[in-house]
């Protein structure tokens, strides 16, 4: 059996920020450290934070006041900001620099008086966390909508998802612009997302599987799966090498294989070694060399202890001591 491994793959720049955040926070802060939402959609990374103090809550009312909180990449409402003043908490936001920019233009258009329309997926806390900057309709391309119901002049302005599919973002764009005539498109998605789409559709016509590493709760992971299926290729989405099925390798000679932003390298590491393959080819796609800063509060801390634990791990930078491998849980 041959493995086509995509690349790019694995963690983005906005994961890798959230989980140092995490991490620094864990350095200067009491134990325990809050993080309001799963930091990033992959559980083995949530499961490390947590083995190191950090916990894990849905809502800001569960955090004890007083506490430390660390808000997740996806963004958060304003909302929630103001709850956890009123309780006293002391927050770091690892809401993806990518995200807040989608807020502030969701703020920006809405005070230049034009209509707001989102293209995302209803209930992903991203889109939960946008839609609280300001009134905007959601245009959800698995609802068959086809956009609010507003007067043709109506000036509008297309925000969107960072981690939603390519081709679907699209395809909805140009239904709004073919019900208004001003229209501005602010396309958000992101690097990450459409890189690792561009390598999927070219694994397709490689292979007659594809194996997307990451969570099911992870959007820009489910959105690969689906570019793939929708290039008729057979896709599965597992977690790890114990979600592997024997009955999807049933006459297959060429497998592809690439992870979500939020999957740790070690994963897939672990699903190709439990293959047996023969054969790993490079499927080079777009090169990535981008990073962001840290929230002003930690860009002090001291990072040596932390540094030495960080290594290159095939085309991610990962910190070994903070991700276990799929045997670990």
């Amino acid at each position: 059996m041959k493995v086509y491994l995509g690349k790019p793959r694995g963690f983005c720049a906005g994961v890798v920020r959230a989980v140092d955040v995490v991490e620094l926070a864990l350095q200067r802060y009491p134990h325990p450290v809050y993080v309001k939402h799963q930091i990033v959609h992959n559980p083995y990374v949530v499961k490390s934070l947590e083995d190191k103090g950090a916990i894990t809550v849905d809502d800001v009312e569960n955090i004890p006041a007083g506490s430390t909180v660390v808000f997740s990449a996806h963004g958060s409402p304003p909302e929630d900001f103001e709850r956890a003043a009123e309780r006293g908490l002391n927050v770091v936001d690892a809401t993806c620099p990518l995200v807040t920019k989608v807020h502030n233009e969701a703020r920006k258009y809405a005070r230049d008086g034009r209509k707001l329309v989102l293209v995302g997926h209803r209930g992903h806390q991203e889109v939960i966390g946008t839609m609280g900057q300001s009134e905007m309709d959601l245009l959800d391309n698995r609802e068959g909508s086809t956009g609010p119901d507003w007067p043709d002049d109506t000036p509008v302005t297309v925000l969107t998802q960072t981690t939603l599919s390519v081709d679907d973002t699209q395809r909805a764009i140009e239904r709004i612009k073919d019900r208004f005539e001003d229209v501005i498109v602010r396309n958000d998605l992101c690097y990450a997302t459409t890189n690792r789409q561009a390598t999927v559709k070219q694994l397709s016509g490689m292979v007659e599987l594809v194996l997307v590493i990451g969570a099911p709760n992870s959007s820009n992971c489910n959105r690969l799966q689906e570019v793939a299926e929708a290039y008729g290729v057979d896709a599965h989405l597992i977690n790890g090498p114990d979600e592997l099925d024997p009955s999807w390798l049933e006459g297959v000679e060429n497998v592809g294989i690439t992870s979500g932003a939020s999957t740790p390298e070690s994963l897939v590491r672990a699903v190709i070694e439990a293959l047996g393959t023969t054969e790993v080819v490079t499927i080079e796609g777009a090169e990535e060399d981008v990073s962001f800063v840290l929230p002003p509060e930690l860009r002090d801390v001291d990072r040596l202890e932390h540094d030495q634990d960080r290594v290159v791990a095939g085309d991610v930078t990962q910190s070994v001591a903070r991700i276990p491998t799929a045997n670990d849980n």
